[in-house]
């Protein structure tokens, strides 16, 4: 087995669509697992979610389905769904699913009826609300998590409209907490060769990535409010507008503070009063984000990187997308992995094993283009030969 492909033998079927299924399955199939994506006849609604469309495909679509198989299954056939659960009990390892709440129930796809019959399988749910409670039938999108779990609280600048983080970080992390679970099945499976019935929600992610503010808010009794490019608890920690663009500084304590203020020029705030420690800082950061704004809007965004990279100081300037793409580091990571065709690059794994980073094997599947060959051995003429 390959250091890059650990999941190699294990056969993962995907009942998914958008972006949290999806994107757990991908994450599987790049760690080398067999990933069998089942979609509708007029597929992932995902394939349409452009422009810009990138090779017959949306560009999301592709970033989000690489390393699978496609087959379509028409959901409403008995016939066809017959032909799914034939394959889930012969191959399948590992079943996700983020069809509507209660619809893997509807079509005895539910994680009970798999296992009654296969208790080796892996079934991970990824639901909206969660399993319980009075909402646990209403559907959920990334956006209305961000809303509902009080993400959207705690972003944006003060006095203004709450927005939503620039990334699906729900659906993603959704995604990324249903790997962590399929992970730890595999391994007690491989123990007690029992499988197991993992539930996690978009809801329960939204809750989870608030665990900080729902401890402060408890604390306080005062519930957080946006803080734009800052933290509620660290104070300098956040971004200041340059001459030419926008650099986030990171002066977490005391000594770091110290070393910035003597690169602002200003070697006398480390011991003001007001600024000596972090729980003053805190206090009064509007104080001191006015005078780090005024000094800092007077350079541009390199020369500050420069002075504040020879003080020790941890700083960054904001890079769009073009920027990051090009930037020199992105490529000496080898984050941007080529598709077998030449044609385009997709970021790869954040994680590499004995420095290897699992690689792109397969671009995103036509729709359907491996229906015959999956499913075909299941057909009603073949299963009574």
């Amino acid at each position: 087995m390959a250091a890059d492909a650990p999941l190699k033998g294990i056969t993962v079927v995907e009942l998914g669509h958008s972006v949290a299924a999806p994107y757990a399955a991908e994450i599987l199939g790049d760690l080398g697992a067999t990933v069998i994506k089942v979609e509708k006849r007029d597929g992932d609604d995902a394939r349409k979610w452009a422009p810009p469309y990138w090779h017959g495909m949306s560009a999301l679509f592709q970033s989000l389905n690489r390393n699978k198989q496609s087959v379509v299954v028409d959901l409403r056939s008995d016939e066809e769904v017959r032909r799914l659960k034939a394959l889930i009990q012969e191959r399948a390892d590992v079943v996700i699913q983020n069809l509507r709440p209660g619809g893997a129930q509807d079509l005895g796809l539910d994680a009970a009826t798999l296992r009654k019959t296969k208790p080796e399988l892996i079934c991970c749910t990824i639901g909206a609300f969660g399993k319980a409670g009075p909402l646990r039938d209403r559907p959920g999108y990334d956006p209305l998590m961000q809303a509902f779990g009080g993400i959207m609280s705690v972003t944006g600048e003060p006095g203004r409209p709450p927005v939503r983080v620039g990334v699906s970080v729900i659906d993603m992390g959704a995604g990324m907490w249903s790997v962590i679970g399929v992970l730890s099945a595999l391994m007690t499976r491989a123990a007690t060769g029992q499988g197991a019935t993992i539930d996690t929600s978009l809801y329960e992610v939204a809750l989870g990535w608030m665990t900080y503010h729902a401890a402060t808010t408890q604390a306080s009794g005062v519930p957080p409010v946006p803080q734009g490019s800052g933290a509620p608890q660290i104070a300098p920690y956040r971004g200041y507008v340059t001459r030419d663009g926008f650099i986030v500084i990171g002066a977490g304590n005391d000594k770091l503070f110290a070393l910035m203020a003597k690169a602002l020029g200003h070697a006398e705030w480390a011991e003001d009063p007001r600024f000596r420690s972090n729980p003053e800082r805190v206090k009064h950061r509007d104080i001191l984000y006015q005078l780090i704004e005024e000094i800092v809007a007077r350079r541009s965004s390199a020369e500050w990187q420069q002075i504040l990279d020879e003080a020790g100081v941890p700083c960054a300037p904001m890079q769009t997308m073009d920027q990051v793409l090009a930037h020199p580091q992105t490529a000496a990571l080898g984050m941007l992995q080529q598709s077998a065709d030449g044609k385009f690059n997709l970021m790869g794994l954040p994680l590499s094993f004995d420095g290897v980073r699992p690689g792109l094997r397969a671009s995103a599947p036509e729709l359907g283009a491996d229906t015959e060959a999956v499913l075909g051995p299941y057909s009603s003429k073949k299963a009574s030969r």
